[in-house]
């Protein structure tokens, strides 16, 4: 089922569930610049395992787009928001880039609504401010098809874009048809983000996974993040920023085996 959740402060959240009898639900959270599609792959493979909530963050896709910037805080009680809407008590959470601090953010924020965390492709810090407010006023005034081309050589490996250019173009479209406004917004939120002190909080069983050759989140960004979180797992994929399209069967090899453990 599809619907629009409209949150405490107005804004309309666009989101997809395919509630499986018996099955768990797993929310999908997306990357910056990208919208549920982005979980295409993980769709495919795992729609007869988990009860599967997608959804596009405020100021993507077919969600609304607030004025101003956001914040980590408000992008996680979106969240959470999606779960109370849909009478979901706990669910797997799995979150690449911007998603993946959401997930950070919930699991010290909101553990108690988790089973497991997946952090793919993220970062508890990305500093420092300037560099975002430079991508802010870019955005602002020219739109993010004026970043596509810089964006798009972090999302993906060289060999990847050669080889599988239509999955590059499906990714660049996601990222040009974003309203400059929201980009602008989730901009603010990552810039303004800092959750180095708070992720030896969260109490959740965490798999931090990494792309080995990610320039946006690099490796030490996801060491952290594993040496940090009590008790979290880590796994490198040979990908950039975006692994899950990347890398798709490790991802989802990766996601199903920690998912599952006992």
């Amino acid at each position: 089922m599809s619907g629009l959740l409209h949150t405490d402060d107005g804004c309309g959240i666009a989101y997809d569930f395919r509630p499986v009898d018996g099955r768990p639900a797993l929310l999908l959270s997306p990357s910056l610049g990208t919208t549920m599609a982005l979980f295409e792959p993980q769709i495919d493979a795992l729609a007869d395992r988990y009860s599967i909530l997608r959804y596009d963050p405020r100021g993507h896709g077919q969600s609304q787009t607030p004025a101003g910037g956001y914040s980590i805080d408000r992008l996680g009680r979106d969240a959470v928001a999606l779960l109370d809407h849909l009478a979901i008590e706990r669910a797997h959470f799995v979150g690449v880039s911007l998603g993946g601090m959401v997930g950070q953010w919930l699991g010290y924020r909101a553990p108690e609504r988790l089973l497991r965390l997946v952090l793919a492709n993220t970062s508890a810090y990305m500093g420092p401010p300037a560099g975002w407010a430079v991508r802010i006023a870019a955005v602002s005034e020219h739109g993010a098809a004026a970043l596509a081309d810089a964006v798009i050589e972090r999302w993906f490996t060289p060999e990847f874009r050669t080889a599988h250019p239509s999955r590059v173009d499906h990714a660049r479209a996601m990222l040009v048809r974003t309203d400059p406004q929201g980009y602008a917004g989730c901009c603010a939120a990552i810039r303004d983000m800092d959750l180095r002190a708070t992720a030896a909080l969260i109490d959740v069983p965490t798999l931090v996974i990494a792309g080995a050759r990610d320039p946006a989140t690099p490796l030490d960004h996801a060491r952290f993040l594993g040496g940090h979180i009590p008790g979290a797992a880590l796994v490198e994929l040979d990908a950039a920023h975006l692994a899950n399209l990347e890398q798709p069967y490790a991802f989802n090899c990766a996601l199903t085996e920690f998912l599952e453990a006992e």
